[in-house]
């Protein structure tokens, strides 16, 4: 039996093309010296699966796929949740256990380290990572946002106002205020353009924005926006860059790490050419603790990542996805991953044994092992490994020693940190805080030029009014002073005295006499 099971290992097992070596096949609780578990390089854009309970060795297994990646060529991007993959920079220091176990497994130990970039999402150390809202487009911010049909419609528009009108869309606060804007000063300008625009369902989009700053989205949206050709590099010794995203602090922010891990596979995917049937992967991607992004995602962006899974791979990018149990990837998605690497799972309730019952059915059928019964007796170190043939075809399911890693198996010190930061061409490329005028800024001047004519209207209607009322004064003070005159008694008599002489005057020129004197 024995003898058998080494023969299927070694046809199930062997590829044409580059491959790594994973560790080495057992049969029970015994290692077959030199019956070696592969991994087809070029099978790797099929995606893959890292599962098992937490202390069962997960995180190990995606440091040692990384190191040896990096070995031959292949750069890799790493999720660093819990922060402890930062010591594949640093050769391993070596341990009598390791030399043990690669003794079982038939190959020699040999410490290095992986040339690696660290990457950020908020303040860890490392390059920043920055997309802008313009980037996502329409469609995937309303599915990241979760909108229904209506408010995406909102968003289109407003995008599609944004471009006609040369606003750029850097940032959450540059959509904010075009937002604003089309409820408000454009409100009028925008209906006629591209039809009502509802004041609550904006109020709904608002609130999701908000939800999403404060999980710290502001500091992923803007310039400078993040290449994702910088993840392909490749050192000046041939081996691959691994590129390592530190997200110790976004644990609890499910929502900016799966609107990160979204906007990133589909800007590689809208990126990266078409690369055919390659020999290796152009990148891979692992995303530990993946059900971060499952948990927070609304059914259409399940549907966009499933989507952007399944047409990433003819890029040549794989991905694998990291968690502690099977279930918490969508049945879908699962069922597109051809490598699946299973370490061990506990049965301590009905739940579990239930997990576990399904779990097994995701392997080829195998007469060497009692699988429901052997994921909950595998050691750490230890899981049961089935990939895909270059004909994509499933390999026998192995049990597997896994090798050791050849890097630390720990965190980087502050100070060895702090090295890699400074000397990252990245960092310097992306750590340069740029806030361009964008659409906030200008629609922020135009409202101001139109607040200062407004106020310069004002002003110019209340001096014309001012010089109306001065004059309307001016006048009626001149008429009173007229009939006041006019109407004073002393100015009365005196003009009736006048009046009297100058006609008395006139007669007696005239030769004319009062009555009353010629009577006498």
């Amino acid at each position: 039996m024995t003898e058998a099971f080494r023969s299927e290992i070694e046809q199930g097992y062997t590829f044409e093309g580059p491959s790594i070596v994973l560790g080495g096949a057992m049969l029970g609780e015994e290692t077959l010296h030199k019956a070696l578990v592969r991994i087809p390089l070029g099978t790797l854009n099929r995606h893959g699966l890292i599962a098992g309970a937490t202390g069962t060795g997960k995180t190990k297994t995606l440091q040692i796929i990384a190191e040896q990646l990096s070995r031959e060529g292949v750069p890799s991007l790493l999720m660093d949740i819990k922060g402890d993959l930062s010591g594949i920079a640093v050769a391993s220091d070596g341990h009598p256990k390791i030399d043990e176990r690669h003794a079982a497994i038939g190959i020699p130990f040999t410490a290095g380290a992986s040339p690696v970039e660290l990457l950020s999402l908020s303040e860890e150390p490392g390059a920043r990572l920055r997309a802008t809202v313009l980037e996502f487009g329409p469609v995937l911010f309303s599915k990241m946002l979760g909108l229904n049909d209506t408010q995406s419609g909102i968003i289109a528009v407003t995008f599609k106002y944004a471009e006609d009108h040369d606003l750029p869309l850097l940032d959450l606060k540059d959509l904010r205020k075009v937002l604003q804007y089309l409820i408000n000063e454009g409100k009028d300008e925008a209906e006629k353009e591209y039809g009502r625009i509802s004041t609550a369902s904006v109020g709904a989009i608002m609130r999701r924005v908000v939800e999403l700053e404060g999980q710290g989205a502001e500091k992923f949206f803007g310039e400078r926006s993040f290449d994702v050709e910088d993840l392909t590099r490749i050192d000046e010794l041939g081996r691959g860059i691994v590129s390592i995203v530190r997200l110790t602090d976004v644990q609890d922010r499910p929502k900016l790490f799966s609107t990160f891990m979204l906007q990133l596979l589909a800007e590689i995917y809208a990126t990266f050419p078409e690369e055919g049937d390659l020999d290796r992967p152009k990148l891979v991607v692992f995303i530990d603790e993946a059900h971060l992004i499952f948990e927070e995602a609304t059914d259409a962006l399940l549907d966009q990542l499933e989507a952007i899974i399944k047409l990433i791979r003819s890029k040549g990018v794989g991905l694998i996805f990291v968690t502690q149990n099977p279930a918490d990837i969508p049945a879908d998605i699962l069922g597109q991953l051809g490598l699946k690497v299973q370490h061990a799972l506990r049965a301590f309730t009905a739940r579990d044994r239930k997990a576990i019952k399904l779990a097994s059915e995701n392997y080829p059928l195998s007469k060497y092992y009692d699988i429901d019964q052997t994921l909950t007796e595998l050691g750490t170190g230890e899981a049961f490994v089935t990939a895909l043939d270059r004909k994509g075809r499933p390999t026998p399911l192995a049990r597997t020693l896994l090798r050791a890693p050849e890097s630390r198996m720990d965190i980087l010190s502050d100070r060895e940190i702090d090295r890699l930061v400074a000397n990252s061409p990245l960092v310097r490329k992306y750590n340069e805080a740029i806030d361009r005028k964008s659409a906030y800024e200008i629609l922020e001047a135009k409202l101001a030029r139109a607040r200062e004519a407004e106020h310069q209207e004002t002003i110019e209607e209340q001096r014309e009014k001012a010089e109306r009322t001065t004059t309307s004064r001016r006048r009626g003070a001149d008429k009173s002073m007229f009939e006041r005159i006019m109407s004073n008694t002393t100015t009365r008599q005196i003009g009736r005295t006048v009046a009297r002489e100058l006609t008395r005057g006139l007669l007696g020129a005239l030769g004319i006499r009062s009555t009353r004197r010629r009577r006498r």
